[in-house]
This record gives C-alpha cells, structure tokens and sequence, in this order.
C-alpha cells in the first residue's frame, strides 16, 4: 500500500522541518544568527496511464494520464541573509556591519572564514581576535600605549598614544560580499566558508560601493522572529499529526483485508 510509504516521507520530512524550527529559536540571542527555512520538492511520480499517449487507433490523445506521486523529500534548508537589528552594547571592540558584507577570520590552518559576529577583543599581543582567538583578517595591530581606540564607518582603526594629540592609523578593516550568500557553509561558531556555490569573495573598504558600513559600540542581532517561528512549529506540528493519520488509517485498511474469509 504507496499510502504507508508515501505519509512515511511526509512525517520525516516535516521531522526535518521541526529541527530547523528548533534551531532558529535556539539561536535566537545569537549574535547575527541568520534564521533558516525548509524547502520542499515532491519526489518523482508513478505513470499508471500516461499523459499524451493516443487512446485508440484514431490517434485520440489522452489529455491527463493517471500519476501517482510518492510523497516529499526535504529540497534545501535555506539561509535568510536579512539584516538583524543593531543594538548598543558602547564597547570599543563590538562592530556591526550595516548593511552587506562580512568580516574576514583567519582560521588555524590558514584558511579564511566570514562572519557577521563582530564582537571582537584584543589577544596578548594587542591583535584583533574573535572570542576563538582567531585573527581578523588584514591583522590589526593595536599599541599597548593606546589609551583610546576608534572605529569609523570607513573601516579605519584610529588610536591615541598617550602624550600625543592626533589619532593614529593603525589598520584598514576589510569586508567581503559573495555572489550567493546563501551559497556560503556554515561551520559553527559564527562562522561560514567560501563554497563553489557561494563564488568568489569580492573585498573592499566599507562604505565602499555594494559594501555596508562599520558601526562601532554596536552588535547585530539574530533575525529569527519568534511569533513567526512558533507559527511554523504549529503547522509542522498538524503535518505530522496528518501523516500520521495517514498511516494509521491505511494500517486499518489492511487490517480490514486481512479479515476477509
């Protein structure tokens, strides 16, 4: 009986779509947590009759066929890069990207990873780092004399030296945009990696044409939004409680031909 089958995909795949929903809300205080939706496609159809086909020797054309679908299949979990909200955190270190782009880390093995998470500090050395300790990407340097650092919209990091009266350029920020942002692997800790599907990085200044600009003293916030989430859980929830039906009534249809004498 396809029923059992079919209600089966149906249950796993609205299993699949509870976890993604479980997964915005549990990121919900996650510094730029971009929420994820599920995307579904049928799976290919059986042809009892099919559609085209001539019915009789007068080259009649049968106009619909006879097609049994299969049931569901999870197509795609897809990232939404909209822009969180910025909320004041007046932390020298904390940046925010308003707008497109993503900071640039450089991993242990030497790889570069982005990221939206701008809540940086500064390691032994006076280097930028993430909470990992990974280096932002150009490394910026800032002097153990400073008394004062700053952050423009430009992405320049100004610092004052203690007896001196001017700022003083000590590094340039760099962002990144991707053809597909989407396209972009996650790999946990904030942060995602370049992919054949993402494309090439295109870096530059912020501010600069097609890059966002730095707000200084701000953190972005995750974009999930709970109302909207717990509405999805309830409709997976009643999908699944269907499908379920779905099994249960076609379990009773063969329990019935199982009875026949």
């Amino acid at each position: 009986m396809r029923s059992l089958d079919i209600a089966a995909t149906g249950m796993l795949a609205q299993q699949r779509n509870v976890e993604v929903v479980s997964n915005n809300l549990a990121n919900m205080n996650t510094t730029a947590y971009m929420r994820r939706r599920t995307e579904f496609h049928d799976l290919i159809y059986q042809d009892l009759r099919r559609v085209g086909t001539t019915s009789s020797d007068a080259g009649t054309i049968v106009p619909s066929g006879v097609q049994l679908g299969l049931g569901v299949k999870l197509a795609a979990v897809y990232r939404i890069h909209e822009q969180g909200n910025l909320e004041a955190t007046d932390n020298t270190l904390d940046l925010a990207v308003q707008g497109k782009g993503f900071f640039q880390v450089k991993l242990p093995a030497g790889d570069t990873a982005y990221t939206r998470d701008g809540t940086f500090q500064l390691d032994a050395k006076g280097n930028i780092v993430t909470h990992d300790g990974y280096e932002l990407e150009p490394k910026i340097t800032v002097p153990s004399t400073a008394i004062d650092v700053t952050v423009n919209q430009s992405g320049e990091v100004l610092v004052k030296i203690e007896g001196q009266v001017n700022f003083s350029n000590v590094g340039q920020i760099q962002i990144a945009t991707f053809p597909n942002e989407a396209g972009l692997q996650a790999e946990g800790g904030n942060l995602m990696t370049e992919t054949p599907a993402s494309g090439k990085p295109t870096t530059g200044n912020p501010g600069a044409t097609g890059l966002g600009s730095i707000l200084q003293g701000f953190l972005e916030t995750s974009n999930v939004n709970a109302v909207e989430e717990i509405s999805n859980l309830i409709s997976a929830q009643r999908a699944y409680e269907m499908n379920s039906k779905v099994i249960q009534t076609s379990d009773e249809m063969m329990g019935t031909l199982t009875t026949i004498r």
